[in-house]
């Protein structure tokens, strides 16, 4: 299967798929983190009509997640930009996707997610809604439920990269998204209902 991982610089999602035999590729303005063998460093756009099977989306949530609401009423351009290329995303021309962003303004301008996950349902005892939106994938099932409900990623003190530091996928939630939307068994999959 030839899968995209849009905005991602760290690796951790598309390397999931690739040690599944996946031929994964992440793409992202910035350098990549892991092996820069299969990242594409450049705008997705140039990328989004190369023949993917399935496409992981991680748009930039600066201007999306409500935790910067305060903010809302001086960026409503970068906003507006910010949710045309949600948008954009959403209507590629691939099979299957999931578009992946903290609590945000997609819930209320586009629609609401179909699925909200914490890390520690997936082995790290920490807090962070993650939101899914997905279109012909089934809802991650839970792999690793762990005590500790630490809010280490909203506590980070302030210092140049601390936004990549928040923005990088927890490694459990990346191998669940391979493991489960990896499969070949995907048609029967999205059959059986969610533990989620």
């Amino acid at each position: 299967m030839r899968v995209l991982v849009a905005c991602e610089y760290s690796g951790r999602v598309r390397d999931a798929f690739r040690r599944r035999g996946h031929d994964a590729w992440s793409c992202d303005l910035l350098e990549c983190e892991a092996d820069p063998s299969w990242h594409y460093q450049r705008p997705v756009e140039e990328v989004l009509q190369l023949g993917w099977d399935l496409m992981i989306a991680h748009p930039p949530c600066t201007h999306l997640a409500v935790s910067g609401s305060r903010h809302f009423h001086r960026k409503a351009r970068e906003q507006a930009e910010a949710l045309d290329f949600v948008r954009l995303l959403m209507a590629a021309s691939i099979p299957r996707w999931c578009i992946e962003n903290p609590v945000s303004v997609i819930s209320s301008a586009i629609r609401v997610p179909d699925q909200i996950v914490q890390p520690w349902q997936f082995g790290h005892g920490e807090t962070k809604a993650t939101c899914l939106w997905l279109h012909n994938l089934p809802r991650l099932r839970a792999t690793n439920v762990v005590p500790g409900r630490e809010a280490r990623v909203h506590m980070m003190p302030p210092s140049p990269d601390r936004w990549k530091e928040r923005s990088r996928t927890y490694e459990g939630i990346a191998d669940a998204m391979g493991a489960q939307w990896g499969t070949r068994d995907l048609p029967a999959i999205m059959e059986q209902p969610s533990l989620l």
